[in-house]
């Protein structure tokens, strides 16, 4: 498959006196394989802290080869939380050190078109050769995609063997666990499982703290004591919800010409915060039911037809958004364990990226919850 070119953008801002806002650099990016690594992901930049310490100290082992016994790690957790700066932080090391390794950072859904396209091409001969032969390194993302491709999972588990078998390097990441993927075969979660297993947790406030103090530093944001410490306190979803609020607090504060102080944070965090609407799983699933016209009964039935499985995983998402029920509580209301919930939500955001009409769709039942109880 033909590399993917990557747009570069040239930061340009102002406010009509000839000063520029200074946006967050854009980071250079660093050739592996037909992708590409994020230069900016490092681990200086990995702001550490009791939810990530073991996945920071093994990545870094593992990347600088620190006498560490293991040549394989899975790196579990939600979306936001840091898997793939970790993951992206090992490649850039390695190349760092070894500017002629051979590193190949790619998702799984990646993989399979890749091997779709060799297939169809009469290629595959060379598409093997690239991942078992040549790789030195290898960087597997969203392994949680693979459910249900068995024609995939058969040929990465040959793959994995191939590398495992030469010790050549392999790090996983997904935001389920192996034997918590739906449809994985055993053989495959018996090679994810061969090395070190560890997962990153929400970072508590004081490292949120100190993410948004490096953060800002990153931005060049004067952040004061106060307002770093209420932002912490307040946005507690991932790293990129940190983010998008100092993104904010910078522009806000430069064209509208404010202050940067806490009540200036206090109208971003309400913006970044969505409203919890609804209280009941069943107030969403009513909805979602009467838009595509099903039963209430279907959608918690174990049909893996489309035209039931479609509207459950779009409900499973909207009750992810609109309440503060746990997995395991949403699951038992569509009958479903607490996997599954996730593997749907994280289905249907990515879904929402790619195709235009689930994207229309889950915004219109967003604005029916909204609207509804507004």
């Amino acid at each position: 498959l033909p590399p993917r070119e990557l747009i570069k953008l040239n930061p340009n801002g102002g406010n009509g006196n000839g000063r520029q806002l200074s946006l967050p650099n854009i980071p250079k990016k660093i050739r592996a394989g037909e992708k590409y690594l994020n230069a900016r992901f490092t681990f200086d930049r990995f702001v550490v802290g009791e939810c990530n310490e073991f996945a920071y100290s093994i990545s870094k082992a593992l990347a600088n080869g620190s006498h560490c016994p293991y040549s394989s790690l899975f790196l579990m957790a939600q979306t936001g939380l840091g898997k793939s700066h970790l993951i992206q932080a090992i490649g850039n090391t390695i190349l760092q050190k070894k500017p002629m390794a051979k590193v190949l950072y790619i998702t799984t859904e990646d993989f399979t078109n890749e091997m779709i396209y060799a297939l169809r091409n009469n290629i595959i001969t060379q598409f093997k050769n690239k991942y078992r032969k040549v790789c030195d390194v290898l960087l597997l993302e969203e392994l949680h995609f693979l459910s249900g491709k068995e024609k995939t999972q058969i040929e990465l588990g040959y793959t994995l063997d191939s590398l495992f078998n030469d010790e050549k390097m392999v790090i996983f990441t997904s935001p389920l666990m192996p034997e918590e993927i739906p449809n994985m075969k055993k053989m495959l979660i018996s090679r994810f499982t061969s090395g070190v297993i560890t997962s990153i947790k929400k970072p508590g406030f004081r490292t949120r703290l100190d993410i948004l103090k490096q953060k800002a530093l990153e931005r060049e944001i004067s952040l004061p004591e106060d307002v770093a410490c209420f932002m912490a306190e307040n946005l507690t979803q991932d790293i990129r919800q940190l983010e998008g609020s100092l993104d904010s607090l910078k522009a806000i504060s430069f064209f509208l010409k404010k202050e940067i102080k806490v009540d200036l944070a206090k109208e971003i965090v309400k913006q970044l915060i969505p409203s919890k609407h609804l209280e009941t799983v069943e107030d969403i699933q009513k909805i979602v039911c009467k838009y595509f016209k099903v039963d209430r009964d279907a959608l918690k039935s174990k049909s893996r037809k489309k035209i039931i499985a479609y509207p459950r995983s779009i409900a499973i998402y909207l009750c992810r958004r609109y309440t503060d029920k746990s997995l395991e509580s949403i699951g038992r209301s569509f009958n479903r364990n607490h996997s599954t919930v996730l593997y749907d939500e994280e289905k249907i955001k990515k879904k929402i990226k790619i195709d235009d009409g689930v994207r229309r769709e889950v915004e219109f039942l967003c604005r029916q919850i909204e609207d509804r109880t507004a």
